[in-house]
């Protein structure tokens, strides 16, 4: 597909003497011909990033881009690095399927040009069309594969790795890490919120490697799936990095787009295992999403108690099944202090100097503070075993509603 429409994108751009791109109907590029002046930053940069940028894409559909069936001008924007076009639909019976660009800085594109041209963009929608039908059985297959690696049936995830594998769709049988992408806080993953995540996913995709990821949206997440010898964990790691990136760029772009955390998973050695490595990334995001403290992206490997919390708080359970006595300081009057304080002493292993030098206490005042938690909380903290009911269930705490910092 793509030869042929490089020689498409240069047969026209010699025919109409002035530069040509061929983008998808999602406005990634998929070829272009040499580029003299005039040329814009949107042109350089759609080059240089093979994508245009969402503020652009925004710009263009309010001026009708992605509705026309002819060709249409667009007006400079100087504010965007913009110069005026030319565009064509490249469409096939009536489906949208591209759109082949001309700069045309000073009007002087031809009605003669604009006819050659669409003779181009109409031989460029049989193409895509053709690639489209394949791609589109391809991606399908991709995703219910994909799903599939995610079964709690081990045969069925066995299945879907051979069937990634023999379809070309994966390169290689591991190893494998997964990253999944939600909301933060108590935000939805709204339709807008859905589409910037798969956005992100795929320039993420591209970006990485050929034929080493896949990837889902899935009800409240999204999904990148990374399998090969470029998949271990610090690779993993640069590649949640830049998928954060790419997802800050989106929001910075399209005001009111959902912030987002990312869970990394651990890494393991075959396709068969990602349902493991998955489910260490949903609960990281989980966790990250309710506590801001731990940044965009957490990874399992780095999330201390809070991964036997997490799994703790799928089974439904909450701060008062691990220690009662939490919810009777909290409401106290200067509940949120003790409990602040009971924290902070068991975060430094019990260390009444480091606790009194963390809060700027005098020991005195710390000594009655937990004198105080004793006796609302009924405990005793020079009992290991309480220590570590009520270090749990402040840690159970802060993944609820219960307590927040």
């Amino acid at each position: 597909m793509l030869g042929d429409l490089q020689r498409i994108v240069d047969a026209v751009a010699q025919r109409v003497g002035r530069a040509a791109l061929i983008e998808d109907s999602h406005q990634l590029v998929i070829a272009y011909s040499s580029h003299s002046e005039p040329m814009d930053d949107v042109r350089r940069e759609s080059i240089l990033s093979r994508h245009t940028s969402p503020e652009v894409i925004t710009w263009f559909r309010a001026h009708g881009v992605h509705r026309i069936r002819s060709p249409l001008r667009t007006p400079a924007a100087p504010e965007l690095g913009l110069l005026p076009r030319v565009c064509l639909p490249i469409v096939h019976r009536d489906l949208l399927l591209g759109f082949l660009w001309f700069i045309d800085a000073d009007g002087s594109m031809s009605d003669q040009d604009i006819r050659a041209a669409g003779e181009a963009a109409g031989e460029a929608s049989r193409v895509l069309h053709r690639a489209g039908l394949l791609g589109d059985l391809a991606s399908q297959r991709e995703a219910e594969a994909a799903r599939a690696l995610l079964s709690d049936v081990a045969e069925t995830r066995e299945r879907a790795a051979k069937e990634l594998l023999e379809d070309g769709l994966v390169a290689d049988d591991g190893p494998v890490v997964a990253l999944a992408v939600q909301p933060a806080g108590d935000e939805a993953f709204d339709e807008p919120a859905r589409a910037a995540v798969e956005h992100a996913l795929v320039l993420t995709r591209r970006w990485y490697r050929d034929r080493a990821a896949v990837h889902l949206i899935r009800r409240d997440h999204g999904l990148l799936l990374l399998s090969g010898r470029a998949a271990p964990h610090r690779s993993a790691e640069k590649v949640a990095r830049h998928l954060g990136d790419t997802l800050d760029a989106v929001r910075r772009r399209l005001p009111g787009v959902t912030p987002t955390v990312i869970g990394l998973g651990e890494v393991y050695p075959r396709l068969a295992d990602a349902v493991s490595s998955y489910h260490e990334a949903v609960r990281s995001a989980r966790v990250a999403a309710r506590l801001p403290e731990l940044g965009e992206v957490a990874s399992w490997s780095s999330l201390g108690v809070y991964r036997a919390v997490s799994l703790l708080d799928e089974q439904r359970l909450d701060a008062r099944a691990v220690h009662p006595g939490l919810l009777r300081l909290l409401h106290t009057d200067g509940g949120q202090v003790l409990v602040e304080t009971l924290e902070t002493y068991l975060d430094l292993a019990g260390n009444a100097h480091a606790t009194a030098e963390r809060l700027q206490l005098h020991r005195t005042t710390l000594y009655y503070r937990l004198q105080r938690v004793e006796q609302l909380a009924g405990t005793n903290l020079k009992d290991g075993t309480e220590r570590l009911c009520l270090h749990l269930a402040l840690k159970m705490a802060r993944l609820t509603s219960v307590l927040r910092q």
